[in-house]
């Protein structure tokens, strides 16, 4: 089911279209003002792609990463979490937080990683 997106001329806000084919005549009406003058927009898609091709993008990613530097480290860490999708929780992100304004002490056991031992 093809989706469009039209943007409003006289609320300037952005309006979703579903069809159910890509042949059938759209007139989009504005859901916000009821305008009818619309600009379609190019949308944005999305590509599938495997576990393992997530995996090695991340590793390709990390080729560069400089793990003397917080900032690096934190970079990485936020395409990681991005990549895999999953949230984290609210303490991995204070901890890169804390990495990309230059803090942290490298110590990962108070932001639930590895022990000392």
């Amino acid at each position: 089911m093809p989706i469009y997106e039209y943007r409003c001329a006289t609320c300037r806000r952005k309006v979703t279209v579903l069809t159910l084919r890509v042949s059938e005549e759209v007139s989009p009406i504005c859901e916000h003002c009821g305008g009818r003058d619309l600009t379609r927009l190019m949308s944005r898609f999305a590509m599938v792609r495997s576990d393992d091709d997530r995996m090695d993008h991340l590793g390709d990613d990390a080729a560069g990463l400089d793990e003397n530097d917080p900032r690096s480290v934190a970079r990485w860490m936020r395409k990681m979490g991005k990549e895999l999708g999953d949230d984290a929780g609210e303490d991995f992100e204070e901890m890169v937080d804390d990495l990309e304004a230059g803090g942290g002490d490298g110590d990962l056991d108070d932001a639930g990683g590895e022990d000392g031992d």
